[in-house]
This record gives structure tokens, sequence and C-alpha cells, in this order.
């Protein structure tokens, strides 16, 4: 089984902050990390190769630094990490289209797996216009994967109702947060990490579509101003009046 896990360096939300004057998120110094899902994505991996065998490949989008995030998931137990440098100005489409020129060069593979979306900008957009590019089936927010060596079955979220779907290989799927808890590698597998290969390719070296369809116009943050109303009677008059005000606001009806 070749299986390749696409997986994505993000901005560490929790660290992020917005400048009160301008409300735009202030980047610079964000620590990055590896898309929580991704890793997700990348244990269901790991539980496919220990079952069935096989090899496993991330494949990453981003600046050379995002060499230090493959290197986390090689401790995890990837056998290869691939990281293809982007243009500058990209959008979903440009992400999707150097993903699929990248596993084009990869050549033979029989698995895709990625999140059902990154945390920073949550569109759930790459995985199915993954698929689309290279022609193949798609299984989406899947919550259980049971891979045999000639089909795969999933369990795939659909709010009030769980779907079982059933494909042949090569197929694509995206996974939920709830389909596995990721490991956490020894010390011993981090250090090892440092063997596996990571192979740096330029995006323009690829043939891939690098036009961006979508221009970025602004990014500001949600305003969060509070009002700060403190009720000082009695208990009940207070959550008599907390009622009326919700009520008053649209919160209640």
């Amino acid at each position: 089984m070749n299986i390749i896990v696409c997986a994505k360096q993000v901005v560490d939300i929790s660290e992020m902050k917005i400048d009160p004057s301008t409300k735009k998120p202030i980047l610079e110094g964000v620590p990055q990390k590896v898309n929580d899902i991704d890793k997700n994505a990348l244990e269901e991996a790991i539980k496919i190769k220990e079952k069935i065998g096989g090899k496993i490949i991330v494949l990453t989008i981003g600046p050379s630094d995002a060499k230090e995030r493959i290197k986390e998931l090689l401790a995890m137990g990837a056998d290869e990490g691939i990281l293809v440098n982007p243009p500058d100005n990209k959008d979903y489409h440009v992400v999707a289209s150097l993903l699929a020129s990248a596993i084009k060069k990869i050549g033979q593979y029989d698995l895709i797996l990625c999140g059902e979306a990154s945390v920073d900008l949550f569109s759930g957009q790459i995985g199915p216009h993954l698929a689309g590019l290279l022609n193949i089936p798609q299984i989406t927010y899947a919550q259980k994967i049971d891979a045999e060596k000639d089909k795969i079955t999933a369990d795939r979220n659909m709010g009030d109702k769980a779907v079982t779907t059933e494909s042949t290989y090569p197929v694509l799927v995206t996974v939920t947060k709830e389909i596995n808890e990721p490991r956490l590698p020894s010390l011993m597998q981090i250090l090892g990490a440092a063997s596996k290969p990571i192979n740096e390719w330029p995006g323009d070296s690829l043939g891939a579509d690098t036009k961006s369809l979508v221009d970025t116009v602004e990014l500001k943050g949600v305003p969060m101003e509070r009002k700060n109303v403190v009720y000082k009677d009695d208990i009940d008059e207070s959550i008599g009046k907390l009622v009326e005000s919700l009520i008053k606001e649209g919160v209640l009806r």
C-alpha cells in the first residue's frame, strides 16, 4: 500500500492576536505547527501500514522552514517527506494544482489521506479539489476507516447521521478529528527521523497551474467588544434583567 498524506504548516491560532486599531491578525512572530487534523490523517495512515504494510509519504506545500514540521511527521511514523515551494500568491486552486502535479511526479499510489480542513482557514476545499484534478474517487469526512488490500470502507460524518461508503483504489479520503488520537513519538523516533529523506521541489518545476483565481482583498478579525454590564441586584431580579437584555439583543427569543 502506497499512501500519501497531505499535510499543511499553519500558524498556531491559539497564539495569534488581533491588532485592536486595524482589526487585522498579527502574524509576525506567531509559531508554526502541523495542522491538527492532518496529524489525524497521518495516524490513520500509520494504522493502515501496520495492518497491511506499505510506505507513507508526507507531502507539504510551503516554504523551506516547513521541513521542521515534516520532521515531526517523520518522527510519528512517515517514511519520507516531500516539500513543494509555492509562489508568493497562492489560493486553493494553486495549492491543489501543486499537490496534484507532485503526486503525479511521485507516481504510483493507492491512497491519499488529508485532514477535512485546516485550522487556519477551515474551507475543506483542498481534498475534493485535489481528487477532481487527479480524476479519482473521494470519500470525505471519514470518522472511521477500514482499509483492506483491494478496497477501503469509511463511515462518513454527515451531521445527524453516518453514511458508510466503499471504494476501490486509488482513492482520496479526508478524515475528521474524531477518527483517532495521534500518537506522540518517542525520543528514539524523534532522533531517527533525522535519517529519513525530505525532498524539496521548486513549485515552478512541476508544470502546475500556479495562477491564482482568487484575490484576497483584506483579512480582519471578528470584533469581540463586550458591554461589561454588571447586575448587582438580588439574584432572581438580576436573572430577570439579564434575560430581558438578551431578548432585546436578539440572543434569546
